[in-house]
């Protein structure tokens, strides 16, 4: 499971001319699911997340974590996030998740967020989707299960 956190402003999550989701100060998260994740890998992922501290406190230094301001969440699906360009030109994405076992994941990861954060906001699996965000800093954190040994 890959997870790529961007420390927003503001973001946004538009299918066919429709906000399926929109926030202001907190993480837009990237999810991409592998054909190996779990539950449980999922479970290490989201702890990993909201226990963050990269936003900054008084001193200037990145100190707090999403709970401590009060931020938001926006969970946008991504199986691009598995691509394999080693071969030609055009990527291949036979390491991501199968849909159906993908977005049932990806639904348990907002489940699971929700129950932690006030305002998860999303996107819509398997969409065409627009994401606009504002990058604050920019900060952008990659959390890769397989390196932290989880997968």
């Amino acid at each position: 499971m890959k997870f790529v956190i961007q420390r927003v402003t503001e973001a946004s999550c538009t299918v066919d001319g429709n906000v399926t989701g929109a926030i202001q100060k907190g993480f837009l998260v990237l999810i991409g699911i592998a054909d190996t994740d779990t539950t449980a890998i999922a479970d290490k992922m989201i702890k990993k997340l909201l226990g963050l501290r990269i936003f900054e406190d008084a001193d200037g230094k990145t100190n707090l974590s999403l709970a401590d301001v009060g931020g938001s969440l926006l969970l946008i699906s991504q199986f691009t996030l598995y691509a394999d360009c080693k071969k030609g030109k055009r990527p291949s994405f036979f390491k991501a998740g199968e849909p159906h076992m993908a977005n049932d994941l990806y639904e348990y990861i907002i489940r699971k967020c929700k129950e932690e954060v006030r305002d998860v906001e999303r996107g819509e699996f398997g969409a065409m989707m627009h994401v606009e965000l504002l990058n604050e800093g920019p900060f952008t954190i990659i959390l890769d299960s397989a390196e932290m040994g989880w997968a």
